[in-house]
């Protein structure tokens, strides 16, 4: 094996340490483990059972990605640390321990498969719950085990009576997490989760107080409450919800306190219940208050359920705060239906007709340059300056309906039989369909069956149906039925005042245009799997450093550039190419994704764009964190806004500012004439392209 292997493991088997407190961190991990030592036969034990699980893992050749975080062996761990907890080390235990150890696994990987699918939730300590309370159940036939395994467990006593009885118990809970009930653990612990995440802390903090208090006022003892260790179970209802399955934001803190209070009665009920088998609470009350929430709440469309959780809570926010800013629009995306300057006459929710299951819509007319939709006196049809504009197809698809031998409204009368006119309705090859109404008489030129592509023409914006004055009408829904309900999209590729947007809504009362991809454009950023690019990093014209970057695939068929100590993901979508997020600390890669983290593939000249990036890419670790504490009680603090321009068709200025970090930089990027970035200029050095090599 390997040197790079060993590590690798190493890693995997420590992630499954710093699991337990919902973090991906192999250096936490490695503190836990040695802390745990505290009490050496449970730290032997449960580092069996992981390791048990882990071989076996391996032998059922479970691949790398799903060993790597520790998700799958967190469980065994825990089973190990509860078996060391009651009996000591020997041939019998080490026997026990083992088998525990791959049974946990076993049933982890089943529930796992069964609720993400079925249920879309997590299996949270679930599998550690079922099989330490089988054990602690089936241990009373094992005779042999309580004759000669049990011994007395060793009492940290250094800082005992050191702290107020209501720190004491907020630093026990915390240390009864991993099976330490002591005040020098849950110390280290605690100090450990503020050191790698201020949010996880405070949520600590508020969970366990909030738990611990509302349940003395219901004993009649705030002393006897904050001396009951199986608190802890606040301490991480509190967390999952507030920050980890949820963007932590003050919704996230206020849902994270009901259900922590919510708790204090399933808590109360499982130790009634529990102690008449001699069982401990384990992590019961936790596992079924959180996985009740967040299955409600997804049930719900809550909109601020984690779709995508990365290694923090903080690094989650970072990428939520990001993203809502850098893809403002749908999944459902539409290019706009016809050419030339439209303007939105009437968005979503618009004041006339867009309302109700009818809301998700867009009205379009044309204007002049005193906002009138008409020359002269606008009595006929023909002074519209919409009135039999082409209209194109928004969309790839098929067309499965057309009517088409409605005749146009006269100016001041509607066809209130017919509400939607003649119509075109596509059903897009994503899987939902798109409406385009009040069409001019006999003006279509597509049948049911056709197939379309972006601009085809499909026939003349008329006055047809419900339809005081010509306008295209476009809707999109999940049935083909004419007028069906509505659902949101958005629109791809428009420019409106010169700014370019490459997924939005624009405004009502906007004028817009459709803007199409350039196809010489779009070549330069089409890289190729194990196109290489070196480059030379300049500083006062001279040589300071040089890098290379290898064009590889992830497992999800994502590209990235390669530099062996970071990569960057970069893809096209709807003709924009997007540098989409960072791995790793390298500082060249950052400053490729500073200076160009979008692009549109279409060129006007003095074209304009906006973008928002991570905060992670402009200051150190420390500060960003703190930020991201902050603006979690206010999503609009943290923000690092980039704005580009086309100076000309090869060459990009850039500037990135944030307030709060301080933060601006400006940036001049050009345009290699065959593939990728030829230049970078900043204001601390240029980074230059000296050689492309092609596979």
């Amino acid at each position: 094996m390997d040197r790079e292997s060993v590590k690798y493991h190493l890693k995997s088997i420590l992630n499954s340490y710093s699991e337990i407190f919902f973090i991906e961190n192999y250096k936490i991990g490695l503190v836990l483990f040695l802390v745990l030592f505290l009490n050496p036969n449970m730290a032997v034990c449960g580092l069996t059972a992981l390791f048990s699980a882990y071989i076996f893992a391996k032998f059922l050749n479970m691949e790398k990605e799903f060993l790597s975080s520790g998700f799958y062996t967190y469980n065994p761990l825990l089973v190990g640390l509860s078996i060391g907890f009651l009996f000591k080390l020997d041939p019998l235990t080490i026997f026990f321990t083992v088998t525990s150890g791959i049974l946990t696994l076993v049933l982890s990987v089943m529930l796992h498969s069964i609720f993400s699918y079925y249920l879309k939730l997590p299996i949270l300590s679930l599998p550690f719950v079922i099989i330490s309370s089988t054990i602690y159940l089936s241990v009373s036939n094992y005779t042999n085990l309580f004759v000669n395994s049990l011994y007395p467990h060793f009492k940290i006593s250094i800082l005992e009576n050191v702290f107020p009885y209501w720190l004491e118990g907020y630093f026990k809970s915390f240390g009864t997490i991993l099976f330490l009930p002591d005040i020098t653990a849950g110390l280290i612990f605690s100090f450990l989760i503020l050191l790698i995440s201020r949010i996880l802390f405070f949520l600590s903090v508020l969970g366990y107080y909030s738990g611990t208090i509302a349940s003395g006022l219901l004993t009649g003892s705030l002393i006897q409450a904050f001396q009951d260790i199986s608190h802890f179970n606040f301490i991480l209802i509190s967390m999952a919800l507030g920050g980890i399955f949820l963007i932590p934001s003050v919704k996230s803190y206020f849902i994270s306190v009901v259900a922590v209070l919510s708790s204090t009665i399933i808590l109360s009920a499982t130790k009634t219940f529990w102690a008449f088998y001699g069982i401990p609470a384990f992590t019961l009350p936790f596992n079924t208050i959180s996985l009740t929430f967040i299955y409600v709440l997804g049930l719900l469309g809550f909109p601020l359920m984690a779709k995508i959780i990365r290694k923090t809570p903080e690094e989650t926010l970072d990428f939520y705060l990001t993203n809502i800013k850098r893809y403002r629009g749908y999944e459902r995306t539409l290019y706009l239906p016809f050419s030339g300057k439209w303007t939105v006459w009437q968005g979503f929710d618009g004041k006339w007709t867009h309302k109700g299951g009818w809301k998700y819509a867009y009205d379009f007319v044309i204007t002049d340059k005193d906002g009138r939709t008409f020359k002269g006196e606008g009595l006929n049809l023909d002074d519209y300056y919409a009135f039999r504009k082409p209209v194109l197809s928004p969309v790839r698809g098929r067309v499965v309906k057309v009517i088409s031998d409605l005749k146009d409204n006269q100016i001041g009368e509607v066809d209130k039989e017919n509400n939607w006119g003649n119509l075109v309705i596509i059903q897009d090859y994503r899987g939902f369909f798109v409406e385009i109404s009040h069409l001019s008489y006999k003006s279509i030129k597509v049948k049911e069956g056709d197939w379309v592509e972006i601009g085809t023409f499909l026939g003349l914006c008329g006055n047809s149906g419900y339809s005081p004055q010509p306008h295209i009408h476009i809707q999109v829904q999940l049935t083909d039925n004419i007028g069906g309900a509505t659902v949101p999209f958005s629109f791809v590729n428009f420019i409106k005042d010169n700014h370019f947007y490459s997924n939005d809504l624009p405004p009502e009362n906007s004028i817009v245009e459709p803007i199409f991809p350039d196809k010489s454009l779009e070549l330069k950023f089409s890289f190729v799997l194990d196109n290489r690019f070196e480059y030379i990093v300049l500083k006062d014209d001279e040589e300071i450093d040089k890098f290379e970057l290898t064009v590889k695939m992830s497992p999800d068929g994502t590209f990235y550039f390669d530099s062996g100590s970071g990569k960057l993901y970069f893809g096209k979508y709807e003709g924009t190419f997007y540098f989409y997020k960072l791995e790793g600390d390298d500082k060249y890669l950052k400053y490729l994704f500073l200076s160009l983290p979008k692009i549109p593939l279409a060129y006007r000249e003095g074209l304009e764009w906006v973008d928002y990036l991570p905060l992670k890419l402009t200051s150190n670790k420390i500060k960003i964190s703190s930020i991201l504490f902050l603006s979690s009680f206010n999503h609009n603090i943290a923000q690092v806004k980039y704005t580009g321009k086309f100076i000309d068709q090869k060459s990009i200025k850039g500037r990135v500012e944030s307030k709060i970090l301080n933060y601006n930089e400006e940036f001049f990027v050009e345009i290699d004439q065959f593939l990728g970035i030829k230049e970078i200029k900043s204001e601390n050095f240029i980074i230059r392209l000296n050689k492309i090599t092609y596979k």
